[in-house]
C-alpha cells in the first residue's frame, strides 16, 4: 500500500467525523482553485523572468544562462501539473454541483409528491364522478331554459294571408282617395273665349296661303300695266 493510500485510510478511519455537506465541499474546491490559480500566475511570471535572464547572459555567461533555462523547465513542469490538477478539480466541482442540484430537485419533487398525496387523500373518485354528472345535468337544464326563453311565443297567429292582403289594398285605396281630394284644381275663367273666324270646310291652310299669294301677284301686275299706260300717253 502506498503512503498516499495509507494517509487517506488513516485520515478516514475515524467514524465520529461527519461527512461534509455539499456546500462545504464546494467552498473548499473553490478555495483550492483560487490558490492554484495564484500559483499558476506566479510560475508564469518566474518562467518569463528566467527566459529574460537566459537572454541576458547569452554566450557571455553560458553557465548562468543554462541554469536559468533549467529553472524555466522546472517551472514549466510545475505549471503543467497545476493545469492538470485544476482540470481535475474543476471536473469534480461540476460533478458535485450537479449531484447537489439533483439532490435538491429530488427532495423538492418528493415534497411536492407528499403534498399531492395529502390533497388526494381528501378526494373520492366516486364523489368526483357524481359531481361532474350533476354539473352536466345542470348545464343541460340551463341550456333548455335558454332555448325556451328564446323561442317566439305566438297568440292567434293563424290568419288568412289573402284576407290580410285585401285589407291592405283597401287601406292603400283609402289613403290614395284622401290624397286625391286634397289636390286643388286650377280656377276656370268666367269670361268667354274669343270667337274664331269661320273657315270654309274642305279648304286646308296650305290652299288658303296659295290663293292669297296669287291675288297679290295679280294686283301687282295690274299696277304695272297702269304705270305703263300712263307713261305711253
Amino acid at each position: 500500500m502506498s503512503k498516499l493510500g495509507k494517509f487517506f485510510k488513516g485520515g478516514g478511519s475515524s467514524k465520529s467525523r461527519a461527512a461534509p455537506s455539499p456546500q462545504e465541499a464546494l467552498a473548499r474546491l473553490r478555495e483550492t482553485e483560487e490558490m492554484l490559480g495564484k500559483k499558476q500566475e506566479y510560475l508564469e511570471n518566474r518562467i518569463q523572468r528566467e527566459i529574460a535572464l537566459a537572454k541576458k547572459h547569452g554566450t557571455q555567461n553560458k553557465r548562468a544562462a543554462l541554469q536559468a533555462l533549467k529553472r524555466k523547465k522546472r517551472f514549466e513542469k510545475q505549471l503543467t501539473q497545476i493545469d492538470g490538477t485544476l482540470s481535475t478539480i474543476e471536473f469534480q466541482r461540476e460533478a458535485l454541483e450537479n449531484s447537489h442540484t439533483n439532490t435538491e430537485v429530488l427532495r423538492n419533487m418528493g415534497f411536492a409528491a407528499k403534498a399531492m398525496k395529502s390533497v388526494h387523500e381528501n378526494m373520492d373518485l366516486n364523489k368526483i364522478d357524481d359531481l361532474m354528472q350533476e354539473i352536466t345535468e345542470q348545464q343541460d337544464i340551463a341550456q333548455e331554459i335558454s332555448e325556451a326563453f328564446s323561442q317566439r311565443v305566438g297568440y292567434g297567429d293563424d290568419f288568412d294571408e289573402d284576407e290580410l292582403m285585401a285589407e291592405l289594398e283597401e287601406l292603400e285605396q283609402e289613403e290614395l282617395n284622401k290624397k286625391m281630394t286634397n289636390i286643388r284644381l286650377p280656377n276656370v275663367p268666367s269670361s268667354s273665349l274669343p270667337a274664331q273666324p269661320d273657315r270654309k270646310p274642305g279648304m286646308s291652310s296650305t290652299a288658303r296661303r296659295s290663293r292669297a299669294a296669287s291675288s297679290r301677284r295679280a294686283e301687282e301686275e295690274d299696277d304695272d300695266i297702269k304705270q305703263l299706260a300712263a307713261w305711253a300717253t
